[in-house]
């Protein structure tokens, strides 16, 4: 017992161990690029995109091919994170039609051979999700439907009524936008190359070729019938209706071209930028169009280096992780004049974005000062990658005017963007209308708005408290604390929206309040800190299944995560004068396991779309337990 409570106080080595791999890893610029990982979704995307764009990039598709290949379960199934069960039916989809359009397999090798009988036995293609379907309705292979289920005239209301295509948060207006021109114009494009997939359809169908369309039918009609109703209004107008029509699809497309970031992709999301290059095509646009081959550059350039091969990131995270480890970096002992924390908040200076983006329309009296989550972007800023290049910035602002006016502008602009109702959003405020939540579209409810989250305005409080001097007595600082309180769960925890999952959401939700005054003795906190508690593991961590993101309550993974025991770690450490045995074997699993390389410390711990797209950020196995070790020495060590 004794060498363990010794072995808990000297941290000292695993930091130092941890400063010295990251030191080593930063990049010229001064920023750190580690490789964002997702389900081989994007990667089937840029296969697909190349082939029927007629790009032989052949080096690229044969890496591509090879991490898809390697994803591949025994069952022939593709799963969106290590413990789902069986597999993931359009992430299979996906990656069988790929490797097919590779060239590099056929429908008769074994591996194909598995993958379409799971396909087959999960209900076929008319099963898989509105991305694997649009994705095949734009290579020929699903029928569109007569009507897609967002009219492209809904661009033509003003944000002020009551539904409008603003209503939809950035990202996903920019993924909608060039999907309803894609549906609009019913676009395919099928080469003869193009694989079959008619052997995946489990149903009948409706006349030769054709099967049921796209969207199903058993849609909540609220919203549907808004809808349609905009529509029915524009072709019974009296004048110019097809004119009209035009408008709105010339101005979905001018949207688009106003977003396309420097490095040719839209907001530097993949996935949007893959559907940007269908709706440019069927727009009328030439494959050898610049800003399409722009655009591909752009992909390309957001490929990772994997160990299993290269992986196509859904968006590259090189300011997030520059600002997390720079902050990191300094609570572990390093200077804000130290070398690397100078050329990394150098770069970080670069990246205040200066421009007015779509956040404005809803938050019209603020001024620029955010920061993005990529390095291209330049116009859509978010909350949590502002406040994390704030914390990085802090230090050094004392100093250097500059540095304290840029700091200044994103405090501002942090404080301008707090909702009505006292949490915070992550990228556009008083985004969440329940007329969008209820639309009939995948995803409606839970990625197509931006409602206050717990994990953001806890997030947003622990930098307040801490860099900002705000406390309880601030109103602003109060709302959101009340916000909090009355989103609690029933057991105690709190749903982080950004992260896996409720340990994330403590975890914000309990420094947040700390931060800024709440008592540790608060009902709240210790209620929230029992529930943590007895969610540790024999070994002293913590970990957590994204089922708990699908579900909605919390499902234990059954092993430990380097990221999720380091909140947890972190969590204990705000609320207790003195370690309890708790944290103590939480500091132990983190000094004890430091760089392990096994499925656990690449476990996918950020969310993105719930039951379809999970973040396996390579950088969190260092960033969190790196905070953790150096908060828990500041505190209990007194270093």
């Amino acid at each position: 017992m004794i060498s363990e409570v010794n072995e808990m106080h000297d941290v000292q080595p695993a930091i130092r161990s941890i400063q010295s791999f990251l030191l080593d890893r930063q990049t010229a610029d001064g920023s750190w690029r580690f490789c964002l990982e997702s389900s081989p979704m994007t990667d089937s995307h840029m296969i697909i995109l190349l082939r029927t764009l007629g790009i032989d990039d052949e080096d690229l598709i044969e890496k591509l091919t090879g991490h898809i290949a390697s994803k591949q379960q025994d069952n022939g199934a593709w799963k969106l994170y290590p413990d789902e069960k069986q597999g993931h039916l359009s992430t299979t989809i996906d990656c069988y039609y790929a490797l097919l359009f590779s060239g590099r397999f056929t429908k008769n090798d074994p591996k194909m051979t598995l993958a379409r009988s799971f396909i087959r036995e999960n209900g076929g293609l008319t099963k898989a999700n509105m991305l694997t379907k649009l994705t095949t309705a734009l290579t020929g292979q699903y029928q569109w439907p007569a009507h897609f289920i967002v009219p492209v005239e809904l661009t033509l209301l003003h944000p002020s009524f009551p539904l409008s295509f603003y209503d939809f948060v950035g990202y996903a207006r920019v993924h909608l936008a060039p999907i309803m021109i894609c549906a609009d114009r019913k676009y395919v494009t099928k080469l003869p190359y193009t694989p079959d997939l008619s052997d995946l359809y489990t149903v009948t169908p409706i006349a030769p070729g054709v099967y049921p369309h796209l969207m199903l039918e058993d849609f909540a009609r609220e919203g549907q019938s808004f809808l349609s109703s905009i529509h029915d209004y524009v072709q019974k107008l009296p004048f110019l209706p097809g004119q009209l029509h035009e408008l709105a699809l010339r101005r979905l497309e001018q949207y688009i071209l106003a977003r396309i970031e420097p490095d040719g992709t839209l907001y530097n999301y993949s996935t949007s930028t893959y559907f940007m290059i269908f709706a440019l095509l069927a727009r009328g646009y030439p494959p050898t169009d610049p800003i399409i081959l722009k655009a591909v550059q752009g992909l390309k350039a957001s490929v990772c280096q994997t160990d299993a091969g290269v992986h196509l990131q859904l968006a590259t995270s090189a300011v997030w992780d520059t600002a997390l480890l720079s902050y990191t970096l300094q609570r572990s002992g390093l200077s804000s004049v130290h070398p690397a924390i100078q050329k990394a908040n150098r770069y970080l200076r670069s990246k205040q974005q200066t421009t007015y983006g779509d956040w404005k329309i809803r938050n019209p009296g603020a001024s620029p000062g955010g920061w993005g989550f990529s390095d291209y972007n330049t116009m859509n800023p978010d909350i949590d990658d502002t406040t994390a290049a704030l914390r990085a910035l802090h230090s050094y602002s004392q100093r250097d005017g500059s540095t304290q006016a840029a700091w200044k502008r994103g405090l501002d602009w942090v404080l301008s963007m707090q909702n009505d109702d006292g949490g915070w959003p992550a990228f556009e405020k008083n985004t969440d209308s329940p007329l969008i939540r209820r639309l009939p579209i995948e995803g409606a409810d839970t990625v197509s708005t931006d409602p206050s989250s717990a994990d953001l305005t806890g997030r947003t409080l622990e930098f307040l408290g801490s860099y900002a001097s705000l406390k309880l007595s601030d109103p602003r600082v109060d709302k959101a604390v009340r916000w909090l309180l009355a989103h609690q769960e029933a057991d105690g925890s709190w749903y982080g929206r950004w992260g896996i999952s409720f340990i994330y959401g403590t975890w914000a939700a309990i420094t947040g309040m700390r931060a800024v005054g709440v008592s540790a003795d608060h009902p709240a906190i210790q209620k929230a800190a029992q529930w943590l508690i007895k969610q540790q593991n024999a070994d002293g961590g913590w970990g957590e299944s994204c089922q708990s993101d699908e579900k909605k309550k919390y499902v234990p993974l059954g092993a430990s995560t380097p990221s999720q025991t380091a909140w947890a770690v972190d969590t204990l450490i705000a609320v207790f004068p003195e370690p309890p045995s708790s944290l103590t074997h939480g500091i132990l699993f983190l000094t004890r396991n430091l760089g392990r390389q096994d499925w656990t410390s690449t476990y996918p711990t950020g969310g993105g779309r719930p039951g379809g797209t999970y973040f396996a950020y390579h950088s969190y196995q260092w960033i969190w337990p790196l905070l953790a070790l150096s908060q828990y020495r500041q505190k209990f060590s007194g270093t």
